[in-house]
């Protein structure tokens, strides 16, 4: 691939969610579908982010009506139900489901109001309760696509994902909740990409991808909160909107419809960890993250 989306696509008259919308690549994503016709569910924790966020995108030529705000707190399983509920309410289907937003590097161990490490329920486990309970909606639209944001470093997990060690405060540091949840991410899609085509519903589509080292808030918790690096890191880490390329490439291409369970960088498939290609593994990542969202 090139790392470049320039497919000339329409969106009119689809629907799409993004959640982290109001910043980085989630914010990017969100302006090239409205720019190309979709109606765009800003999913974001903050109702006031999300509406500087969006006064920045109708300055950018975004359409206003079809940009909407949608309290989303992955943290938080019933901001995730109440989120799902408003959007079965407000739509009768949904084109494309971005599950864009996530945390790095959050500096201590921490459990959410639902008992979970802070980095696997933002990032694995609420992600995973909103695309299940969207399911319904992605299954109305002609050519459905859930897209995962993950990352290439989810190679990094040195192991097959030990879902007895994934919440173990002792297992605990900067980077490895954060690694664990990227893997989940890939054998997520990967999972229910099967279940997709084992139900038949291979209209709607399931795939993960690196977007590329992008400077954005991810970096927030990072210990080295120096200009100067911030500097340098900038100018080798791609910018947002090169940063969103292959969510937007996943979204709309008509080279990918009908590709489903693929891991992607720079708009071309690649392979991805080894364990997440274990589709046992990945079957019990699902039954597992099943019971711990209560569904």
């Amino acid at each position: 691939g090139s790392g470049k989306f320039s497919e000339q696509v329409s969106l009119a008259g689809k629907v799409a969610a993004v959640t982290g919308a109001n910043s980085g690549i989630g914010l990017e994503s969100a302006k090239e579908l409205n720019l190309r016709g979709a109606k765009v569910f800003m999913l974001c924790r903050s109702e006031q982010r999300a509406n500087d966020a969006r006064k920045k995108l109708i300055e950018a030529g975004c359409e206003g009506s079809h940009l909407l705000f949608s309290e989303c707190d992955l943290s938080k399983f019933a901001s995730v139900r109440a989120c799902a509920e408003r959007m079965k309410e407000a739509e009768s289907h949904l084109d494309i489901l971005i599950n864009n937003a996530g945390i790095m590097f959050y500096p201590q161990f921490e459990l959410t109001e639902d008992g979970h490490e802070m980095t696997w329920q933002s990032n694995h486990l609420g992600p995973f309760l909103l695309t299940e309970l969207l399911l319904p909606l992605l299954k109305k639209a002609k050519d459905g696509r859930i897209i995962c944001v993950s990352s290439a470093l989810h190679r990094k997990v040195s192991d097959p994902l030990d879902l007895s060690k994934v919440e173990d405060k002792s297992e605990y540091g900067r980077m490895a909740p954060y690694l664990r949840s990227k893997l989940a991410n890939v054998m997520y899609a990967r999972d229910l990409a099967r279940r997709l085509q084992e139900e038949g519903a291979t209209h709607v589509t399931a795939n993960s991808l690196h977007p590329g080292v992008v400077a954005t808030d991810l970096h927030n918790h990072l210990p080295i909160n120096n200009s100067v690096m911030m500097f340098f890191s900038r100018l080798i880490m791609k910018s947002e909107k090169e940063g969103a390329q292959t969510s937007l490439y996943l979204a709309m291409s008509s080279e990918v419809k009908g590709v489903s369970g693929g891991f992607f960088d720079d708009c071309a498939r690649v392979k991805e960890h080894r364990a997440a290609r274990d589709d046992e593994a990945c079957k019990k990542l699902y039954e597992y993250s099943k019971e711990a969202v209560g569904l």
